[in-house]
């Protein structure tokens, strides 16, 4: 964060009581953004998402395996168990990411996901971050670095997707301009205010 910046908690306000002649004043606009999310907070939100999904799939999946007298054990990508697991995982995230733009691990820890192209993520942004990104990241499981290296703490799943992960309520002041104010009036320069002068007395 640099020395221009810092955090509020809340939905930012701008105060105009602060400005008593608001016709001739230049207001002051700070520019305010959602803070993105750095590694350690998504790495925990990540963490209670696995929980969750190991969660699902031992109450739904593996009672029905073991009616079925099917295998748990085996670890080849294409064993019944290991492709199912892929199913819910990666649904998941796809899912709750598309609807809701934040899974339950970031819902307890107040992220959303957001793109930086769109308004709203698109099928394209989430398929793109949450399926592909996240099978490459999931091999590469080092890539997640990339969080805390990338602009907008992007992971590399958030670089194919043109997407980042921001606190939902945590406000970053970005930049410091002075704009005129609409309600300011136009005062002519000197020159012409002279010339205007000169002309209403040769009337």
């Amino acid at each position: 964060m640099t020395n221009n910046e810092f955090v509020i908690q809340g939905q930012p306000s701008f105060d105009l009581e602060r400005f008593p002649d608001k016709e001739e004043t230049l207001l002051a606009t700070k520019h305010y953004a959602l803070k993105t999310a750095g590694f350690w907070i998504r790495l925990w939100a990540f963490l209670l998402d696995g929980l969750i999904i190991s969660a699902v799939v031992g109450i739904l999946v593996n009672p029905i395996f073991y009616l079925m007298d099917w295998s748990l054990s085996e670890t080849v990508w294409y064993a019944p168990i290991s492709i199912i697991s892929a199913i819910i995982y990666y649904g998941y995230f796809v899912l709750m990411t598309k609807f809701l733009g934040q899974t339950l691990g970031k819902m307890a820890c107040g992220l959303r996901v957001v793109s930086l192209k769109h308004d709203k993520l698109t099928w394209s942004d989430v398929l793109f971050r949450d399926w592909i990104g996240r099978f490459i990241s999931n091999i590469f499981m080092p890539l997640y670095i990339f969080v805390a290296i990338l602009p907008d703490n992007q992971g590399l799943h958030d670089f194919f997707a043109e997407t980042t992960v921001v606190h939902e309520k945590i406000y970053v002041e970005k930049k410091e301009e002075s704009i005129a104010s609409p309600l300011q009036k136009k005062v002519p320069e000197p020159e012409k205010l002279e010339q205007t002068i000169d002309a209403k007395i040769e009337e």
